[in-house]
């Protein structure tokens, strides 16, 4: 895979592209009103993002009705730079008819330790805690 980013000649704004051609606005918390993603915004929706196809795939596989998905991230990061994160808490929210806990559970913990690279890399740096709620549809 290869990625870039190209400077807009304004502030700290950039334009990144990867190989599927897609394109993101990046801006820097020094911008104020700017436009864009901040890298680590970029970070925290790539873990979600990636684990997120995972466990939908799954469950789909699994055979659960499900008919609502939304899995959120809250980090915390220090106070000194880098600020790098020292917590990421994952919370999968399923919302479905007769959803099964275990499937869930062996959904994510497929996720977590087989299929998501994003968290395999970013658990090498970071305590990430999963969790999960289950709603059932009306």
């Amino acid at each position: 895979m290869d990625a870039k980013v190209t400077w807009k000649k304004e502030g700290l704004l950039f334009d990144a592209t990867a190989d599927t051609g897609g394109t993101v606005r990046l801006a820097s918390s020094l911008d104020g009103d700017a436009e864009g993603f901040r890298p680590m915004e970029l970070m925290a929706m790539s873990l979600v993002g990636c684990t997120s196809m995972d466990v939908m795939s799954i469950l789909q596989k699994m055979r659960q009705d499900v008919s609502a998905f939304e899995t959120r991230v809250h980090t915390e990061k220090v106070d000194e730079h880098p600020k790098v994160w020292n917590t990421a808490v994952v919370e999968y929210i399923v919302t479905g008819r007769n959803i099964d806990p275990k499937a869930v559970e062996r959904a994510i913990q497929l996720s977590k330790e087989r299929y998501c690279p994003a968290q395999a890399m970013l658990g090498k740096a970071v305590e990430i805690e999963l969790k999960y709620t289950i709603i059932e549809a009306e």
